[in-house]
């Protein structure tokens, strides 16, 4: 319970990748941490896979400085998340405070819109690989790794790997 009373945001849009944000939050709150399910509104969304998720609070009412961390799921809700300039700057100013944020999947185009990929490494879904390069990444086929304080994981199938990184990156920062 490392992480007891610590405010982490997972940012979610309708397509969000269910698993990516369920098993992950729940990991987060075996940690003791209070989750927030940020959306641009406040309506149910469907996951990719048809999970309902309810937000519980407005990204636009969210403050770098009120949060402890950030996790960017992946499926189909960054593309529309990163439209937002609200969404961008928030992420931008998190990763200016060196906050920890993780990156899942196509969490990555959130990374990327935000202007915080400049070099380093990173992974995600195949599909975004293009995309991390000409962000100015190396682009690395790992299931999870922590580079400064980003925390990456490539698919679904490495949640327990990113789980482990980002968990482990939040503990040393608690």
């Amino acid at each position: 319970m490392g992480l007891t009373g610590k405010k982490i945001a997972i940012l979610i849009a309708e397509g969000v990748e269910d698993l990516e944000y369920s098993v992950v939050a729940m990991r987060l709150q075996e940690e003791g941490a209070v989750v927030l399910t940020a959306g641009m509104d406040l309506k149910p969304v469907r996951g990719k896979n048809g999970l309902p998720i309810v937000p519980d609070t407005l990204i636009e009412s969210l403050k770098a400085d009120e949060l402890f961390a950030l996790v960017l799921p992946g499926g189909w809700a960054p593309d529309k998340l990163r439209r937002y300039a609200v969404v961008k700057d928030l992420i931008a100013k998190v990763h200016a405070q060196g906050k920890i944020i993780g990156i899942i999947c196509h969490g990555g185009l959130l990374a990327i819109s935000a202007k915080i990929i400049t070099g380093g490494h990173a992974t995600g879904s195949l599909g975004i690989k293009d995309d991390l390069e000409n962000a100015g990444a190396a682009w690395l086929d790992k299931p999870a790794f922590r580079e400064g304080n980003l925390v990456w994981g490539r698919v679904v199938a490495d949640i327990p790997a990113f789980n482990k990184e980002l968990v482990a990156a939040l503990l040393e920062k608690a």
